[in-house]
Formats: structure tokens, sequence, C-alpha cells
């Protein structure tokens, strides 16, 4: 899958040195992946001095939490659209996850490994509307639920398959599946609705 919110490769001229900086470092990391990240190959990418970087990030580490920031917010809008347009459906919610994991593969691992080296959610900062665990909760919410922690399990289960089904989907074994299902989102949706069915509130 081809990132289609990929900034464009454009040389920085004038303007917000923050924002061309981070657009370039999106750029360098799905076409040459983390290891390749420095501030250095970034500066070049946008077309500003070497030294330029240091205004707005210490190191290449804060540069990284702004895109993994980034990609959360991204995730997050795929996630809200989703649930507005199948609001009756937290599979089409989830398969959104999936998607987004699968078609930007680099961002989404520096999303993670952001996360996990933070002491907060990497949703903490986000507005009820464009936030991906909300939308995931609202999806659910209708459901017959025994209890707020139910459903609390319920929202990590839905998460923790989406993000396993995510990890496995590049494995080879299962492109004869696929096919034969017509496709990835079909076979994702296959998949989840199997777990969904086995995992459902009695």
């Amino acid at each position: 899958m081809s990132d289609s919110n990929a900034p464009e490769a454009k040389p920085y001229h004038h303007g917000d040195l923050r924002r061309a900086l981070v657009d370039a470092a999106r750029r360098l990391l799905e076409t040459e992946g983390p290891a390749a990240m420095s501030l250095r190959a970034v500066a070049r990418e946008a077309g500003v001095s070497p030294a330029a970087p240091y205004h707005h990030f210490k190191d290449k580490s804060e540069l990284m939490g702004a895109i993994a920031s980034e990609g959360w917010a991204l995730l997050g809008e795929a996630m809200v659209e989703a649930h507005a347009s199948h609001p009756d459906d937290s599979l089409a919610v989830i398969t959104s996850y999936v998607s987004f994991a699968r078609s930007r593969p680099a961002l989404y691992r520096v999303m993670f490994e952001a996360a996990r080296e933070s002491e907060k959610s990497p949703f903490a900062d986000f507005r009820e509307e464009t936030n991906p665990y909300v939308s995931l909760r609202k999806s659910l919410v209708e459901r017959d639920w025994t209890s707020e922690a139910d459903l609390e399990v319920w929202i990590l289960a839905s998460w923790a398959s989406a993000h396993g089904l995510a990890e496995m989907l590049g494995f080879r074994h299962f492109e004869e599946v696929k096919q034969q299902l017509g496709g990835e989102e079909p076979f994702v949706r296959a998949v989840l609705e199997r777990m969904a069915h086995r995992n459902k509130p009695r």
C-alpha cells in the first residue's frame, strides 16, 4: 500500500521550518528507514543548513518524537473517519487501524517506539474528536457490557488484535489465503470477524 498522505518532496525556502523538517523526516523515514535518519540528513532533505534543525530539535530523539506524534494524529484521523462512515461497525474502525499500519510501516514502528519510552499515553493530548482510542471506544460502547472494566478490556483486546494482525500480515505464509478471499482487506476483516465472534460478550 502506498502512503497517500506523504508530503511532497519540496526543498524548504521560507516559512514554517519545523513543519518542513518533520515533512522531510517523514519522507526519509518511509523511503530509507529509521537507520538513515539523522538531523544532518533531514536538513539536507529539507534544503536547509546542517545547523537549522537544532533551532527546533535538540537531537534525533526529539525529532522522532515529533514524527511519532504526527503519526498518532494521522491514525486518529483514519479511525475517526472510519467510525463516522460506519458508526455501527467496530470492525471497520479496527480495520482502518490495520490498514494504516500496513501503509506506513516505518512510521508505525516509530510511533510504538516512542509510545514505549513515554510516561504518558500517546493519546493524552488528543482532542476527543480526533482521539483513536475514543473512536474505538465509541464503536464498541453500544454492546451489552457487564461493567466499565469489561468495556475497557474489550477495547484492549480489539487493539491488541489489530496490532498483532498488522504485524503478521506481511508473512508470506498467508498470501494464498489472501488471494482466495479476494485480497488483503477481505482477509483482515475475515480474521477480525472470527476473533470478534469468539470473544463477544455473553
